[in-house]
């Protein structure tokens, strides 16, 4: 879950390195081009996976020369630090302070829970990527642990908020809270909709339920009102 208030939006962490990517193109045939290579990327390497993703493979797909390819990315690092930022948007889902319309912090709380799970079943092949990646390109892994960090501490500042109200557990750590309740739901988003786990008989999580359950155990282990 992320507790992202307003006026945080603006700070949240990108989805992949800034530094390797070059300046867009300023032409509008060129922008469509690099359009094109970019959302091919992600249909190769979504298919593929990063190792055995080729740039020819992503040049077919544009439906352009592999030349062009490099008129506009050196290499995979670069094509796919464009892939992750195309998707950024799609994963920055609204969080607890922009959810308007109700000041239940329970009801925030399912309403946060619910986009994080909707963004990351959207995106789940491209998440799952970004896991492979991760390991075999310390650039992207350091990317990534900056990103996560980036995160806990913004949970930790809203479940501060919730103390700060009364509404939340005063003796727990806020930081120390977000790490394993933050944790908790990217692994179980990662698990079912990344990896495809299956429940015991055998059929897809449902999702109704995964949110209902992250959602109470959140509220539990915070000592939410009413969930004590």
């Amino acid at each position: 879950m992320d507790t992202t208030a307003p006026e945080d939006s603006e700070k949240a962490p990108p989805m992949a390195p800034l530094s390797p990517l070059r300046e867009p193109p300023t032409t509008k045939r060129g922008a469509r081009t690099r359009a094109a290579l970019v959302q091919a990327a992600r249909t190769v390497f979504e298919r593929d996976g990063y190792l055995d993703t080729r740039l020819v493979d992503i040049a077919k797909e544009a439906r352009c020369a592999t030349g062009s390819f490099y008129t506009y990315f050196a290499n995979k690092e670069e094509v796919l630090a464009a892939v992750l930022l195309e998707a950024q948007e799609d994963m920055l889902h609204p969080g607890v302070g922009r959810v308007q319309g109700t000041d239940d912090p329970y009801a925030v709380l399912e309403a946060s829970n619910r986009a994080y799970l909707e963004a990351y079943k959207r995106n789940a092949k491209l998440m799952r990527l970004l896991e492979q990646v991760a390991q075999v390109e310390p650039v992207f892994r350091e990317f990534r642990s900056r990103r996560t960090d980036a995160f806990i501490r913004r949970n930790a500042r809203g479940i501060a908020d919730l103390q700060a109200r009364g509404v939340a557990d005063r003796e727990v750590d806020p930081m120390m809270a977000s790490r394993a309740l933050s944790g908790m739901v990217s692994v179980m988003a990662y698990n079912a909709f990344a990896l495809g786990e299956r429940q015991e008989e055998g059929t897809p999580v449902d999702f109704e339920e995964l949110v209902s359950t992250v959602t109470r155990l959140w509220a539990n282990a915070l000592r939410f009102p009413g969930h004590r």
